[in-house]
């Protein structure tokens, strides 16, 4: 109930009004039952902008960080994940991975629409990088259709390390949806994942007009923190260890 006040009343208007987002492909995604919208990840706007164009409810999987932190602005930052049909996710691998992904599994099967990032985190540059399999995993345990996404300009609007988005127009663009069922049951073969993970990823290049990378988001943002921090010490004049 709270969601659709959110999106109608109090925030959709006014987010549609500053930022005037424009939509293709709505009609490619299903009417009823589970489905994964599975996008590009430019912004923390992301997952605001593709709930506010979408005619149903979208669940995302969010870092879980966004639900544990301390304080006014965590308790605020932790109420409105909340509210917005957000879930906890765990990207630190194993068991806590395998937990996140169940839970999105929940919704599927509960009938409803799972936002999912196949790159796993932000991209640091703009690019669309390599997906992780566990998309794939989730699209044949559940059954369910992929609809492809595209986020247009989300990156211009809020770049990573700015606070104050700046307004301008965003896109929002769906592709038709992918059907996956005749690999039903196959879940385990780690070839057949990668394979489906990749025609995802490939849907979503289309879509989005973005240069590819064939590397994890998260290995090149760790050798980019790496050499910021290599160089930070380099002119602070400490030495090399």
């Amino acid at each position: 109930m709270f969601y659709w006040l959110l999106k109608r009343i109090f925030v959709g208007p006014i987010l549609r009004m500053l930022f005037r987002p424009w939509t293709r492909g709505l009609e490619n995604i299903p009417e009823s039952g589970g489905a994964i919208i599975a996008g590009n990840h430019l912004s923390f706007l992301d997952s605001i902008f593709v709930p506010l164009v979408a005619p149903r409810p979208v669940v995302y999987l969010a870092k879980k960080d966004y639900f544990t932190g301390r304080g006014v602005k965590g308790m605020l930052t932790r109420w409105f994940f909340k509210l917005t049909n957000q879930l906890p996710m765990d990207r630190s691998g194993g068991s806590a991975s395998e937990a996140s992904l169940h839970s999105g599994l929940k919704v599927l099967q509960s009938g409803n629409l799972l936002g999912i990032y196949p790159e796993g985190t932000r991209s640091p540059d703009g690019r669309l990088y390599r997906g992780r399999t566990g998309v794939a995993r989730l699209v044949l345990e559940a059954g369910v259709p992929v609809v492809p996404v595209a986020l247009i300009g989300t990156d211009k609007v809020q770049p990573q390390g700015r606070k104050v988005p700046r307004l301008r127009r965003v896109g929002v663009v769906f592709g038709k949806a992918m059907d996956f069922s005749k690999y039903a049951g196959l879940q385990q073969e780690r070839f057949l994942l990668r394979s489906i993970t990749d025609e995802i990823m490939y849907e979503i290049l289309r879509l989005s007009g973005q240069e590819y990378v064939d590397s994890y988001a998260s290995t090149v943002k760790t050798r980019l923190l790496s050499a910021k921090k290599l160089t930070a010490e380099i002119e602070a004049g400490e030495p090399e260890s």
